[in-house]
């Protein structure tokens, strides 16, 4: 593996550092976007059971926002009416809404980046091998201007295979990139769809609570 970046050349190096990143990208979302992280299957019914009969104190929102992603969304929705008693249904509804916002943006986070490495990586390999091809032909007719014959066309072969290691390397970095992004982005769209019907019925329930 060694001698191949070594062969490839300098294009590769960008190569290697996207690569790096991906993996560390991939590792990072896949950490931040589990379950229990972001929509606990029981915290709104243990949000609804908790503020049945009122509002909890403090320290349990405190709790509930510090669960998870859903758990902030709820525990947004307590801390407004504590602030506001008077607060409609539809201040409510705004109040969470933001908050829902703040944690969309934080679980789509680097998937832009994930995504434009996907579609950066074949065109940095493609380069890699014009520029190798570049080096080629201009070593090839140098050599012919001095021996005032035809190339080695073995030599010239191996140098074109050589040139190649570039692209494949950028379709072998882009094409998991791409997988693993569109993998990312549906468990979010999932989450998002999770967040918001639960977000609603936490509404209406804190809107029938007793004032």
């Amino acid at each position: 593996m060694l001698s191949i970046i070594q062969a490839a050349g300098w294009p590769i190096w960008p190569l290697l550092a996207c690569s790096v990143l991906a993996l560390a990208l991939i590792f990072e979302r896949f950490v931040a976007l589990q379950t229990k992280r972001v929509a606990p299957p029981r915290l709104l019914d243990e949000a609804i059971s908790v503020s049945s009969r009122g509002l909890p104190a403090p320290d349990v929102a405190s709790q509930l926002a510090q669960s998870s992603a859903l758990g902030e969304v709820l525990a947004t929705g307590l801390r407004t009416l504590a602030a506001h008693p008077a607060s409609s249904e539809a201040e409510l509804r705004a109040a969470i809404e933001g908050a829902g916002r703040t944690v969309a943006l934080r679980l789509e986070k680097y998937l832009n980046a994930l995504a434009t490495i996907a579609s950066a990586a074949p065109l940095l390999g493609l380069f890699g091998t014009v520029v190798g091809m570049i080096e080629i032909f201009g070593s090839q007719g140098g050599a012919n201007a001095v021996a005032g014959g035809a190339g080695n066309p073995a030599q010239l072969a191996h140098g074109i295979s050589v040139a190649l290691y570039n692209t494949a390397f950028g379709l072998i970095i882009a094409i998991p990139a791409l997988i693993f992004w569109r993998y990312f982005r549906s468990r979010v769209d999932v989450y998002l769809l999770t967040l918001e019907l639960a977000a609603e019925q936490f509404v209406r329930h804190l809107a029938r609570l007793p004032r």
